[in-house]
C-alpha cells in the first residue's frame, strides 16, 4: 500500500512541476484582430493636424470607453494622446522623415536586461508584445521578489502623407491584453486623408 502510495505522490509531483515548466507562447491566433469594427466609432484627426480617420473603441466596446474621445496635444506639436475613458490611451507621435520605427524599437526591446519579450505579433509595421519581468537568477533580486509581472503592448508606425507616425500603447503597458486588441486594430484601421492645407 505505502508502495502505490509513493508511486503516485512521485507521478503527481511531475505532473505538476512539468505543467509548471511548460510555457505557451501567445501567437497571432490568440488574438482578434480582424477587421470587424462593430464596436468602434470612426474619429476624424484632421483638427489636431493628422491628415487621417481612426477607428476607436466605443461604449460597447466594454472596456469603459466614451462616447467623446479626448485628444491631449498642443498646438504644433508634435506628440498627441488620445485617450477613450480611462481604460484606452494611444499615444501618437511625428517622426518626419524617419522610417523603421518597428525596427528601432525591436531594437530597444533587445536591450532590455529586466525583461523578457515575447513577441506575439511581428510585422515590419506593428508589433504586439508580452513583457516579463525577470527574477529568478538575477543575484541583486530582493529574496522577496517573485510576483509575476506580465505587461501587453503594441507598437506601430504609418506613414501619412510623407510623414511617418508612431502609434503605441502606453509604456505601462496593459495588463489586460484586450485592450491592446482594440488598440492594435485602431491603428491598423489608420485611413489616409487628402494633405492638410498650411
Amino acid at each position: 500500500m505505502i508502495k502505490c502510495f509513493s508511486s503516485f505522490a512521485l507521478f503527481a509531483i511531475l505532473i505538476v512541476f512539468t505543467s509548471c515548466s511548460t510555457k505557451e507562447t501567445e501567437t497571432e491566433k490568440d488574438l482578434d484582430l480582424a477587421e470587424n469594427y462593430d464596436n468602434f466609432q470612426k474619429f476624424d484627426l484632421t483638427k489636431f493636424n493628422i491628415a487621417a480617420n481612426i477607428m476607436l473603441p466605443g461604449p460597447t466596446a466594454n472596456i469603459g470607453a466614451s462616447l467623446n474621445p479626448e485628444v491631449m496635444y498642443s498646438e504644433g506639436g508634435f506628440k498627441w494622446d488620445v485617450n477613450v475613458g480611462p481604460n484606452f490611451s494611444l499615444h501618437i507621435e511625428d517622426w518626419g522623415a524617419n522610417t523603421d520605427l518597428v525596427t528601432d524599437r525591436k531594437k530597444k526591446l533587445k536591450d532590455l536586461e529586466m525583461y523578457e519579450i515575447n513577441y506575439i505579433v511581428d510585422k515590419p509595421e506593428m508589433i504586439i508584445y508580452k513583457s516579463t519581468l525577470k527574477v529568478s537568477g538575477d543575484p541583486k533580486a530582493s529574496a522577496n521578489v517573485g510576483v509575476l509581472h506580465e505587461e501587453y503592448h503594441v507598437y506601430g508606425e504609418k506613414v501619412i502623407n510623407d510623414i511617418t507616425y508612431e502609434f503605441r500603447s502606453p509604456d505601462a503597458g496593459y495588463e489586460d491584453k484586450r485592450i491592446i486588441e482594440l488598440m492594435a486594430k485602431t491603428i491598423q484601421s489608420v485611413e489616409v486623408k487628402k494633405k492638410l492645407k498650411p
